[in-house]
């Protein structure tokens, strides 16, 4: 919600008139709005809506302050033209409602498009939060990253980076909502409040690692050449895509990261362009994959979770090099979702891997739900439930 300044007002005035923490309202506004104020500049509001009103016989604004709940100043401030004391029947004013609703609905095929479009719904509600192209896809598809908070530990989260597991871009974006507006209203999440880890926490979210392949799952072969012909080239024709893990190239993001890329490089079946597996001809060979890594050199990321299905399982050592701390954010990720905790497994050259080989720090591979890929939506209430302690977790352990 937008509001214009008045002769007086202040960041601070407006954090107590909308009960919001300052910084929520300075992070959603210019820095230079934090010292110095002009009349009738635009300021943001996050978390607010206006919600037009038709004036009927006897309103006043105290009336309506009483009737919605609503400080009076803050009726009189979104409504500057209107004399309080005589409102015009049948006119219209409009009233600063917070926003109680999930703007985002993640149970569906979550497709590149749905991604944006939340991520525009989102950034308007609650402007405090931060998007930041971190690179492109094949196809020129932006790859973002949404930042929240300004604290020390710097936790990572992200998904889609095999195509047919699309369903964890919905789970994440669902939590990312969750998690916006227990910030703006004060609530919260399973009984822990969130506004501390605003100041404890610098979350940093990647949706959808691999939109080109996400769609071609969920919508089909692209219209642009080569890359139609190429790709039902490697699905032997067939239009059915939803065995597809790769991006539009073949080439499985996952097992294109350079800790022990050759062991992989060898033993991996497909030695060509494939749906799935195919680590490709040379590490970091394609753009997904180096914006994710050129992302994670520059922001030194206390931990990471990348979330894929399935299994109701994760992963959380390589090589021995984790640190201890792994051992325990591991055993309370289990507590809290009910997945089986699994320090080794015999692979190579996935996200995880690097993260943990090259910096030493803890590195989490999150298998939600189990059966199938693509797994069914049927399962998104259970996954969610399941998964929300493993998000909350990685903020306050």
């Amino acid at each position: 919600m937008e509001v214009s300044v008045r002769l007086g007002d202040s960041l601070w005035y407006y954090s107590q008139l909308f009960e919001l923490p300052l910084p929520l309202i300075m992070d959603s506004n210019p820095i230079e709005f934090q010292s110095n104020l002009r009349v009738a500049e635009t300021v943001n509001i996050p978390g607010y809506e206006l919600e037009s009103y038709v004036i009927q016989q006897g309103d006043t604004f105290w009336k309506l302050s009483n009737e919605y709940n609503i400080p009076i100043d803050a009726i009189t401030l979104v409504n500057p033209s209107y004399n309080p004391l005589n409102l015009p029947i049948g006119g219209e004013i409009a009233l600063p409602r917070r926003i109680k609703t999930r703007l985002v609905n993640g149970k569906k095929e979550y497709h590149y498009e749905h991604l944006i479009e939340d991520l525009c719904k989102l950034k308007k509600t609650y402007p405090f939060i931060k998007l930041f192209k971190v690179g492109e896809s094949v196809l020129g598809q932006d790859l973002y990253e949404i930042k929240i908070g300004n604290g020390p530990k710097r936790v990572h989260i992200n998904g889609s980076f095999h195509a047919n597991e699309w369903i964890t871009s919905g789970i994440i974006m669902h939590f990312l909502n969750d998690y916006l507006h227990a910030l703006a209203t004060n609530t919260p999440l399973r009984g822990f409040y969130m506004y501390p880890f605003y100041h404890e926490v610098t979350l940093s979210i990647v949706p959808m690692v691999n939109p080109d392949g996400v769609d071609l799952v969920l919508k089909g072969p692209p219209e642009s050449e080569p890359y139609r012909s190429n790709v039902l080239t490697i699905n032997n024709g067939s239009l059915d895509f939803s065995n597809w893990k790769a991006n539009i190239r073949g080439v499985d993001l996952n097992n294109q990261y350079p800790a022990y890329w050759e062991i992989e490089k060898e033993r991996k079946e497909p030695k060509e362009p494939s749906p799935r597996d195919y680590p490709g001809d040379l590490p970091l060979s394609e753009p997904e994959a180096i914006a994710m890594a050129g992302l994670t050199e520059r922001s030194d990321f206390s931990r990471i979770l990348a979330f894929h299905t399935q299994g109701k399982e994760m992963y959380w050592g390589y090589m021995n090099l984790e640190p201890p701390e792994a051992a325990r954010i591991a055993s309370e990720f289990e507590r809290v979702s009910g997945y089986k905790a699994i320090q080794v497994i015999d692979s190579h050259a996935g996200f995880r891997d690097w993260y943990i080989y090259k910096w030493k720090r803890p590195g989490f591979t999150i298998e939600l739900g189990e059966g199938v890929n693509p797994l069914p939506l049927s399962q998104f209430e259970e996954i969610y439930d399941n998964s929300l302690g493993i998000f909350l977790a990685s903020l306050y352990m």
